[in-house]
This record gives C-alpha cells, structure tokens and sequence, in this order.
C-alpha cells in the first residue's frame, strides 16, 4: 500500500445506510478520512424487522446527503464555479426506477465538483436486493457524471476485513499481521457461515446455517419475549442480567446440531423450542422467567458458534480465527470464544471488530476495496454498467 488511493464506499445492503472516504497509506495502514451512517431502527421497529419497500426508499432519501456530508468531513467537497450542465440528462437511467433517487443526486452532482477520489466501492450484495440497487444506482451515477471507476464488493469480505484491520488511533487502522490459514466466523441477521481462507481474498465456505442465522434467531426470540426490535441485544442484556445475578436455571434448551459433525448450524429449531416454552407456560412471564429464557438461549446459541468453530479450527489447523458481522457484538460470543481458545489453542489469534465496526456500515465496504484495489486493481475495478444486485450472493 505505498501509493496512497482515496475511496468512497456505499452502504446499503440492509437497514443501515452507509458511506465512508478511506485513504490508503504506507505499512499497510488505511486512514478513515469521513464516515456518514444513517440507520433506519426507528423506522421498521413497528414491524419487528426490515421491510424491503421502505428500506429502499429511506436509503434514497438519505444516500446524497451522506455523500455529502462524508465528504465534507474529507475536506474534499467544493462547489463548482458555474452549475453543470445535463446533469438530468445524463441520469436518465435512473428515471424509471430510482426518481427518488435521481431528485436529490442530480442538484448535488450539478453544484458539486469531482472529488479527489481514485475508486468508488459499493456493496452488490448478499442483501436486500432493493436496498442494495439504491447503493449500486448511486455508484453508477457518481462514476458516469465523475468517471472514477468502480469495485464491487462482496458485503461477507467486508466484515472479514473488518476484524483483520485493528485499530491504531481514532482514524488509523492498520492490516494485523495474521498466519494462514484463517478461519471466519459470520454471524448476522442474515449469515451464518464458516469460511476458510488460504489467504485474503480467496474464500471457501465450509459450513453455514441451513435455516435461519444466528442474528435472526435473537430477533425472532426477542419478540417472543416482547422485548423491542432490534432484538439481539435486547436478548443478551437479559442474558447477561440473569448470568450476573446468578440467577436459577429454569428453562433447558436444545443445542441444535451440536454433534452433526459437520460445521452447518440450525436455529429454526431453537426459536421454536422457546415459544413452546412460552405457550407451555399459560400465563404472562414474569421478569426473572424472561431473564432465564434469554439466557439459556444465548448460552444454546453461543455453545453451538462456539463448538463449530473450535471443531474447525482443529480439523483445518486454523492459525487465526476471525469473528464478523452484527452477532460479532455480542459480548458473550467474544469472552467464550477468546477463552476458550486460548486455554485450547494458546498459539491462534482471535480477531474481533471494533464493536460499532461489527454491525453494518461503510468502513468495512472500503477498506475491502483498499485491498482488492492494491492487490490487482485491473482484475477488480468493473463497467458500472455490469453492476447488479445479488441477494444471495456467496464468497
């Protein structure tokens, strides 16, 4: 990372819109030079998760202003001297699905000059795929009007690269030197995966959730529970009440395919076994019951991760093991798995993202693009035009 390249990155695989300006430096260290996030909480808590069709329009709503305002944090936004003229035209592609969209980005691009920036990169998926066309239309936009060339990027690396980039002051992150093999654990509201990794950049997946991910599971339980959207930490700070206090076992939970040995995972099964619980109960939980019930649940949960990922470690031999996505939050995910492989495996490197880096946001989106970029840019950067949404997009 010698020569210093600037990107901006976009955001907007699910509820979270994000944008970021990075800046690649010497001893392979990336410097946040502005960050603008907007989350969308607020907005589908009545619905208990995220609603695509209004995920979509609020990321159309705030994504020019985000843009504007990382920028600026960038020092890198300046008016131009006389407006620019077809700008409308030159956005026509927009005109049939994304008006919203175009409304706010084409004033902003005809009072705006062209950044100094050297790449755009921008989340194709796995997500909503309404949501992440907000993000792509924009990169395609940003690219026709300024001619940067654009990466994309898989949001699973994001959270990879995340972990691997550790913190060296308030703006400065640095590449962990890190032994090979690496072994991933993602873990969201929509992923939950075991990836294997010869190096960064190359990816295979050996095990996944074959139902509902782990993050989707504390959600589902949380509302069980009738505790507030988003679920998961709700879920564990009635966990980590009831653990504190010491507080009596009285719930008993399956450890769904504990011993399948394989490295696969299922939570469909567990979020059934507590609203059984629930229902078995004829009556309103009181506290100290709905205190046990998370907490036996996130102890279920946590033991599965955990076992998996100890199993695959050992059987791959795993020098590093990295932790990503919003479930890398959790608290009690982090102190389980760091002790148990240091009693276990004293000799491999446990690596976490910076707790507001674990959940979704732009940060990670570019410094995936960082490095694709220096590793070889001419195989990465793609015609805007091929950009599309894939929601189900694998590493």
């Amino acid at each position: 990372m010698t020569k210093q390249i600037k990107v901006l990155s976009i955001e907007t695989s699910c509820d979270e819109t994000g944008i970021a300006i990075l800046e690649s430096g010497a001893e392979k260290t990336i410097s946040i030079l502005g960050n603008a996030l907007s989350s969308q909480i607020e907005i589908h808590a009545q619905y208990g998760g995220v609603f695509p069709a209004l995920a979509k329009r609020a990321h159309a709503e705030k994504i020019t202003f985000l843009i504007q305002q990382a920028l600026s944090d960038a020092e890198l936004l300046e008016a131009v001297d006389a407006p620019v003229e077809n700008i409308s035209s030159d956005l026509s592609f927009l005109d049939e699905k994304e008006t919203q969209l175009k409304e706010h980005l084409a004033p902003f691009l005809t009072y705006y000059k062209k950044p100094d920036v050297d790449y755009i990169a921008v989340t194709v998926g796995p997500g909503l795929e309404p949501a992440l066309w907000v993000g792509i239309n924009t990169a395609k936009a940003l690219s026709k009007i300024w001619n940067i060339p654009v990466i994309p990027i898989n949001h699973m690396e994001g959270h990879i690269v995340t972990a691997v980039f550790q913190r060296i002051n308030e703006q400065d992150f640095v590449l962990s030197p890190i032994d090979m093999p690496i072994l991933s654990l993602l873990v969201s509201g929509g992923h939950t995966e075991l990836v294997l990794s010869s190096e960064l950049g190359k990816y295979q997946k050996i095990g996944q959730t074959r139902d509902d991910a782990v993050g989707e599971a504390f959600d589902k339980v949380a509302r069980v529970l009738g505790l507030p959207y988003p679920g998961g930490p709700a879920v564990s700070g009635l966990a980590r009440e009831w653990r504190d206090n010491e507080e009596e076992r009285l719930f008993e939970l399956p450890r769904p395919m504990l011993h399948s040995g394989d490295y696969d995972f299922s939570f469909s099964g567990i979020k059934t076994a507590v609203l059984y619980a629930v229902r078995d109960l004829n009556r309103e939980m009181t506290d100290e019951e709905k205190r046990a019930l998370a907490g036996e649940f996130e102890n279920a949960a946590i033991e599965v991760l955990v076992h998996k990922t100890l199993k695959a470690l050992n059987e791959h031999n795993a020098q590093t093991v990295v932790v990503g996505g919003g479930v890398a939050g959790n608290t009690y995910l982090r102190e389980q798995l760091s002790e148990k492989i240091s009693k276990l495996y004293p000799d491999v490197t446990v690596l976490f993202p910076e707790m507001w880096l674990a959940t979704d946001n732009a940060v990670m989106i570019g410094m995936a693009g960082v490095l694709q970029i220096t590793s070889n840019p001419q195989e990465k950067t793609r015609n805007p035009e091929e950009l599309r949404a894939d929601g189900n997009l694998s590493l």
